[in-house]
């Protein structure tokens, strides 16, 4: 059944609030279409009793579609105007900040009302929207609470289901509700990459209502994205799955990431999952080997004697390819010195396996094979103490992982400036995009050195929700030592050398 009136009723609620954020601020909400039909869809289709039929709504819209504030809207319907007594509305998130941005855009849409306002009290502090007249609340609860159990829903909006770290929260709020004669789960997110997440499942499961594979009457699916046999650089793909596309969310902004994209397969992931809506890898190859070939490759090495560089050491096991790279700073480019040590007595073995010239290019000096069948780590110091008197070498980051022996050796021969970096995403990501960036440009003088090329050619990247990456050596075909050595040196170009904003911005402060 269809209650105009109830639809209506909903519609004109929300429509009375005033936007939170941007240059649309102040404005009425005036629904799109897309969004007044859901909602009227959700509030307007009841059962014979009155009641609202759905109980759990699926929205997956790509970015920058209204879906923080079309979430906002619901939530405050919820609290003020659904005739529910002791009603408790949550907004709910992966972590805390993430659930927030909910909240935020609610307590503003209140402020601007002040037939609202009245109604309630906003306890910024707790995160928390009391309505003490039907004794009522709406709280942030995120993935992060330590307790979670003994809540009575009568809302929930999930925001960006796809960062759920695991399906706790999801499945506490969704088993909540018991004793709520129309309870309202309302899931918003973006397309993810893990399909082992609770996301996948409910993504998979709106795909098949929607189908009508499965009947679930009490199930509203909603999924704006391209198909897996979209030309993903065709515009009109991108209208079909942004539904504001050409009104709030920016075309201009679009054709600007799509050219970035389309240069860089790291981001091509990006693009295709945050603004098109599709399920992507977590993993892809990097930037292609072309525009590698096309940065500048001489290098005079006397122009580098006495110069300021940044240092990034990554130590193998025993018997693989250890690697220490020099990032030199110019104010046009970033010139690169690369030293790649192996075993001599594994060195035929690996010619075998990783398929490329060690011997070759032992010769040419881009690699230094070290006496015995393991890496000696005392010929790896030995290099690294000649960089030191013939560089002003400012620091030197390192994977802490088979390092601790070369670190406390270096630190007590009088070298400090040793900096641990993690290998996560918190501390590789803005190098990695650095680097990419200096690719991109051409502003990376690698040298023209065949074993630095090597290894950039295997690299893979991962991604993570937010769109940071980084390399992932576990999905690598081959080494990529020297490159994980380079991203960590310029770690340390970023951090002194760029006028820009701080590479602390994006991970945390490393203490020595």
């Amino acid at each position: 059944m269809y209650s105009k009136e109830k639809a209506d009723r909903a519609v004109n609620f929300i429509k009375s609030l005033k936007l939170s954020d941007g240059k649309w601020y102040g404005n009425h909400f005036n629904l799109m279409p897309w969004q007044e039909k859901i909602i009227r869809d959700i509030f307007g289709t009841i059962k014979e009793d009155g009641t609202r039929q759905y109980r759990t709504v699926y929205i997956e819209v790509p970015r920058k579609n209204g879906k923080t504030n079309l979430g906002a809207g619901i939530a405050l319907y919820l609290l003020f105007a659904d005739s529910e007594m002791g009603s408790e509305i949550y907004s709910a998130a992966g972590d805390r900040d993430q659930a927030t941005l909910v909240y935020n855009a609610a307590s503003s849409m209140i402020r601007q009302s002040p037939a609202l306002l009245k109604r309630c009290k906003i306890i910024d502090s707790t995160k928390r929207i009391v309505v003490y007249s039907t004794n009522s609340f709406y709280r942030v609860l995120s993935a992060e609470h330590k307790t979670k159990h003994g809540v009575n829903a009568h809302g929930v909006i999930f925001d960006e289901l796809h960062i759920q770290p695991n399906r706790d929260l999801w499945d506490v709020l969704t088993t909540s509700s018991g004793t709520r004669t129309q309870p309202l789960i309302v899931a918003i997110t973006t397309a993810g990459y893990d399909k082992n997440s609770v996301c996948w499942e409910q993504h998979d499961y709106a795909l098949k209502v929607k189908n009508k594979v499965i009947k679930d009457p009490t199930f509203y699916p909603v999924i704006y994205g391209a198909e897996e046999n979209d030309d993903w650089e065709d515009e009109k793909v991108w209208f079909k799955a942004n539904p504001a596309l050409g009104e709030f969310r920016s075309l201009e902004e679009m054709r600007a990431l799509y050219e970035k994209a389309k240069q860089t397969p790291a981001l091509q992931n990006t693009f295709k999952r945050l603004y098109l809506n599709i399920w992507t890898q977590q993993e892809t190859r990097w930037i292609p080997i072309e525009k590698w070939d096309a940065c500048p490759d001489r290098i005079n090495p006397e122009e580098l004697k006495g110069r300021v560089c940044y240092g990034g050491l990554d130590l193998s096991t025993t018997t693989d390819l250890s690697a220490f790279v020099l990032a030199f700073p110019f104010d046009d480019e970033v010139k690169v010195l690369a030293f790649a040590f192996i075993p001599r007595e594994r060195m035929r073995e690996k010619i075998k396996v990783d398929f490329v010239n060690y011997d070759l290019w032992e010769q040419q000096g881009y690699v230094i094979a070290t006496e015995g069948n393991v890496v000696d780590y005392n010929t790896i110091e030995a290099v690294i103490k000649d960089c030191l008197e013939k560089y002003q070498v400012k620091s030197i980051a390192y994977d802490r992982w088979n390092a601790t022996k070369t670190v406390q050796d270096l630190i007590a021969d009088g070298y400090e400036h040793m900096i641990p970096i993690g290998q996560g995403f918190q501390s590789l990501n803005a190098p990695t995009k650095y680097l990419e960036t200096l690719i991109l440009n051409r502003q990376l003088n690698h040298g023209g050195n065949p074993l630095l090329r090597w290894n950039f050619d295997n690299v893979m990247m991962t991604q993570d929700s937010a769109g940071n990456i980084k390399p992932d050596k576990s999905k690598s075909n081959q080494r990529i030592d020297a490159i994980v050595a380079l991203i960590m040196a310029l770690d340390g170009v970023i951090r002194n050398e760029s006028d820009s904003s701080s590479v602390y911005d994006n991970r945390e402060i490393l203490v020595l």
